[in-house]
């Protein structure tokens, strides 16, 4: 079972228009760093400063990881790892 990544339609150029991706790692920087391997460029657009950018929001089972470790929020298998642009 591995992880799912739920990719914004603003990023699935970066993904050959696929809407979900198989994720691998430990924690949200390891699905980011695996991501990035597999779809070049992605990571630019979420990562800056070795922060998630001020306007990505990413939720890992429907918790925001700002309020749960940040990038270092902890994955496991089955879990379900979503990128949501901000809108203002």
């Amino acid at each position: 079972m591995a992880i799912e990544v739920r990719i914004p339609t603003i990023l699935r150029t970066y993904t050959g228009g696929e809407r979900v991706v198989d994720g691998a790692g430990s924690t949200v920087t390891e699905v980011i760093d695996q991501l990035e391997a597999d779809h070049t460029g992605i990571k630019e657009r979420l990562i800056e400063n070795g922060e998630a950018r001020r306007f990505v929001n990413i939720y890992v089972n429907d918790e925001d990881i700002r309020f749960t470790g940040n990038l270092q929020t902890p994955v496991a298998d089955g879990d379900t790892v979503v990128i949501l642009p901000a809108v203002a």
